[in-house]
């Protein structure tokens, strides 16, 4: 059963390269096989149309990304994998928490923060060029993660921030209207691999020193032919440290290949040498995907079917889940009974457990809502104590230990993962609620 959810967006500006390759696509790619994970990727154009305002070249990054993406093996069967702009509900989301989130956490946001002392130190008006756009950007970024409710969601150390506000907006919501989302936690890309570019710098856009991704194999020999090295000439040794060639060589060799350039170095290998090696080290992993890539390019209707039911997919976790949080703020049909105060606190005591012995003489529990569906079956257990044990868990702990009690569970399809994580959360916020008053009497 897949309970824990990743959520990754991937913003379309630019034409990929090694360093995005090597830093993100990679290990994503290799992250998304991972048994027991639901993972969720997706094309963040809307974000997008913060920075850029060339629509061409918004269509054009979009599909050079997702052509990426797929070419270096992201399986859309295994994965959910959209455009942001093809799911509606998500824009409709940033408003439900645009309307419960402080302007105050939002002027602490770094990109506004940063904008603003620009202007400042500049002397203009602290909000020059500033767009509603960027100042909200948070707020969208909270509800790509919120609509699916993803348990985790890898980022840098930069990116902290706004899960941390994705997290205060749940809470803020959750407040409200019932428990509906998941506080999403950041899974922190410590040891995210970064490249060098041709110069020695950091490889970046904004220094014009990257390798891209998909370069032909002329182009790529051109381009490792100016990459930046020392005077010292064949037979002299040279060092590994600080030598962008032997970096980004390093990042696709295994360890025995680096040690083999690591002692050609000590020998005083030709840099001519050094670049070929190179060139047909990239070539050998790069090589079968431009294959793929020139392919998705040339055929960009093969692209958009693929991100479309991506968005089926999406839009079949989404639609009902925001059917749901309309409901819950009031965006009812008026033919609806209105409900009061006392329905709201059923409605966080979303569902609750039943523990009973079939006539097979095992034990089993279910988690049902207030209406009598099931939303979570067990399997047998061979003691009534070992079926409560896990109750108790899941009531402890809440929807993070779905995972841990996967085997014993009966499967769930994506919407009904998130529906009852959602449930089982509300209990274990109830139930952390009622020893925090249990306490606080006992302390009285």
């Amino acid at each position: 059963m897949s309970t824990v959810r990743f959520l990754t967006g991937i913003t379309t500006s630019g034409t990929p390269h090694l360093g995005n390759y090597v830093g993100s696509i990679r290990p994503a790619v290799r992250a998304s096989k991972t048994p027991g994970v639901e993972s969720f990727y997706f094309l963040a154009d809307y974000h997008a149309l913060i920075k850029i305002d060339e629509p061409e070249r918004i269509q054009r990054s979009t599909l050079e990304i997702a052509a990426s993406w797929l070419a270096a093996g992201l399986d859309p069967s295994h994965v959910t994998f959209y455009r942001q702009s093809d799911v509606p509900e998500i824009p409709e989301l940033t408003w439900f928490l645009t309307c419960v989130t402080g302007k105050g956490v939002l002027n602490r946001a770094h990109a506004y923060k940063a904008s603003v002392d620009k202007n400042t130190a500049a002397g203009v008006d602290p909000d020059a060029d500033v767009t509603a756009g960027l100042f909200m950007y948070p707020v969208l970024m909270g509800a790509d993660i919120l609509m699916f409710n993803a348990h985790k969601v890898p980022v840098g150390r930069d990116q902290i921030q706004h899960i941390e506000m994705a997290r205060d907006m749940a809470a803020s919501f959750n407040h409200r209207y019932g428990e509906h989302f998941v506080p999403p936690q950041a899974e922190i890309e410590e040891s995210v691999a970064t490249l060098p570019g041709l110069d020695g710098r950091k490889m970046s856009k904004s220094y014009d020193n990257t390798i891209p991704l998909f370069s032909s194999r002329e182009q790529l020999k051109k381009l490792i032919a100016g990459i930046k090295t020392d005077s010292r000439a064949p037979g002299e040794p040279k060092d590994t440290e600080g030598s962008a060639l032997f970096q980004i060589y390093q990042a696709f060799a295994s360890e025995e290949e680096t040690a083999k350039l690591r002692q050609a170095y000590a020998d005083g290998i030709a840099w001519g040498d050094a670049k070929t090696i190179l060139l047909e080290r990239i070539d050998q992993e790069i090589a079968p995907m431009r294959a793929a890539y020139e392919d998705y390019m040339a055929h960009p209707e093969k692209v958009e079917a693929l991100l479309l039911a991506g968005a089926t997919k999406a839009r079949a976790i989404a639609t009902p889940f925001m059917a749901q949080l309309r409901s819950a703020v009031g965006l009812r049909r008026l033919s609806a009974a209105v409900q009061n105060t006392a329905a709201k606190v059923e409605k966080v005591a979303l569902a609750s457990f039943k523990q009973y012995r079939e006539k097979d003489g095992q034990f089993y529990f279910k988690l049902a809502a207030a209406d009598g569906t099931v939303l979570l079956q067990s399997k047998a257990f061979a003691s009534g104590k070992d079926a409560g044990q896990a109750i108790a868990q899941l009531q402890r702990e809440g929807a993070a230990t779905l995972n841990a009690l996967a085997s014993a569970l009966e499967p769930l399809d994506a919407a009904g993962t998130s529906t009852a994580s959602a449930a089982i959360d509300a209990l274990a916020a109830a139930a952390a609620e009622a020893a925090k008053e249990k306490a606080a009497k006992a302390q009285a």
